[in-house]
């Protein structure tokens, strides 16, 4: 019995392959395709599915996918793979709609748990819904460095240039970030971006909307 059906969307055929024989041999239904043109010509939905998307693709890239199916009312839980340099073009599409984004090179762990936590949500009919109440007050628990350190991360920087743009240490940047996880309760990179999202913290905004500065 399937586990649910996983689309691969890349245009590198090892990839492809790799991901196949890894989601068929843990039971899923994996169909790939090399392009987003070729994904949308074969597309319907089905009832317990996802999709695992590069970003970077010739023709319609991953982000443009996205923000086709989202545009055609297409509710598929969307993980979109990218590379580390990425990471703003991956915080777009979790504004766009995408459930999770795993960064290359990714464990075959870190892509079966983002595998699982995808058809969770289609099996719940839900697309990384944040309970909003219990985020924003993670948000507000944050201190006001911390906040920073969020807000940057939203960016994409990495360590080094969140360090160098607030003046402090990288090692005083690790002990900051970590402590941002862990009172986000973020399971991930992602996770913690797709809480930042949903309660309003941006690019050009330290905390969300409403809350005030901490200590």
């Amino acid at each position: 019995m399937s586990e649910g059906t996983v689309f691969v969307v890349d245009d590198d055929e090892a990839v492809r392959e790799s991901l196949s024989s890894l989601l068929t041999a843990s039971g899923h239904n994996a169909v790939a395709f090399a392009s987003a043109e070729a994904f949308l010509l074969s597309y319907a939905p089905v009832p317990l599915a996802c999709a695992i998307v590069d970003l970077r693709m010739p023709g319609m890239d991953g982000l443009s996918l996205l923000e086709h199916l989202r545009g055609k009312g297409l509710n598929l839980p969307v993980i979109v793979v990218t590379g580390h340099a990425d990471v703003p073009l991956a915080v777009r599409a979790m504004k766009a709609g995408a459930v999770d984004f795993i960064e290359k090179p990714y464990t075959t762990a870190a892509m079966m748990d983002a595998v699982r936590r995808a058809l969770e949500s289609a099996r719940a009919g839900v697309l990384g819904q944040v309970d909003l109440a219990d985020a924003r007050n993670r948000v507000a628990s944050l201190t006001s460095r911390e906040r920073d350190i969020l807000r940057l991360l939203v960016i994409g920087h990495p360590n080094k240039i969140i360090a160098f743009q607030l003046n402090i240490s990288p090692r005083t940047v690790e002990i900051h970030r970590a402590n941002v996880m862990k009172k986000m309760n973020a399971e991930s990179l992602s996770h913690l971006v797709r809480m930042a999202i949903a309660v309003g913290v941006s690019s050009d905004e330290a905390a969300a909307p409403g809350l005030g500065e901490s200590p």
